[in-house]
């Protein structure tokens, strides 16, 4: 396993590019990522503030750790307090997109960048985001990291758009993306320790 150092480190530079590449899909404005259609959906619904239904996801999905036996680390803390400021600080620096090209390369970076920050701070092996909590826990049951991470994404935006939450083109390109990206990513960025490796198929048994 790595030295803490560059676990840390690469913890750290994962959460501040998940920032930013949460701010280029903002730019790009081509849709929302699945959990952002979910809390409009939910404000939208219920009338309550966006910022307090945010908070009140994340605490809803930190009980599912339970059944799922994750449990939160540094990273974990990290996540809540640092990615919040890094998307802040990058949308000042990023200038707004004047045609629909830049929109969508802005949006393809986004995405690409997002799984590769995601393999980073999640890789470190010192605990996951609070809704990554839900990937690694369905990892550590059998499913791919691929597998898990889209089965997740879709049902969220599923739940969202049925709320009435804003679909655009760029949530449904990163919800099937952002899995298979983050697995590929994950077997070169990884500093922790190995992720669970999906069971295997067994063939039945023959009489």
């Amino acid at each position: 396993m790595s030295s803490l150092p560059l676990r840390y480190t690469a913890l750290t530079a994962g959460l501040a590019l998940f920032g930013l590449g949460v701010a280029l899909m903002v730019r790009a404005d081509l849709g929302m990522s699945s959990w952002d259609v979910l809390h409009q959906g939910l404000a939208h619904r219920t009338g309550l503030p966006l910022g307090g239904v945010v908070i009140g996801v994340g605490a809803l999905v930190l009980l599912l750790w339970l059944p799922l036996r994750q449990r939160p680390g540094p990273g974990t803390v990290a996540n809540v307090l640092l990615v919040g400021p890094a998307v802040e600080v990058s949308l000042v620096l990023l200038p707004d997109p004047q045609s629909l090209l830049w929109r969508w390369a802005l949006l393809a970076a986004g995405v690409v960048l997002t799984a590769a920050a995601t393999a980073l701070y999640v890789g470190a092996g010192l605990g996951p985001g609070p809704r990554d909590g839900l990937m690694t826990g369905l990892a550590a049951r059998g499913l791919s990291i691929a597998r898990a991470r889209t089965a997740i994404e879709l049902s969220v935006l599923a739940l969202g758009w049925l709320f009435g939450g804003s679909v655009g083109v760029g949530t449904v390109l990163f919800a099937l993306a952002v899995g298979p990206l983050t697995q590929a990513f994950l077997s070169v960025l990884r500093t922790g320790e190995p992720l669970p490796a999906p069971a295997p198929v067994r063939s039945p048994s023959k009489n």
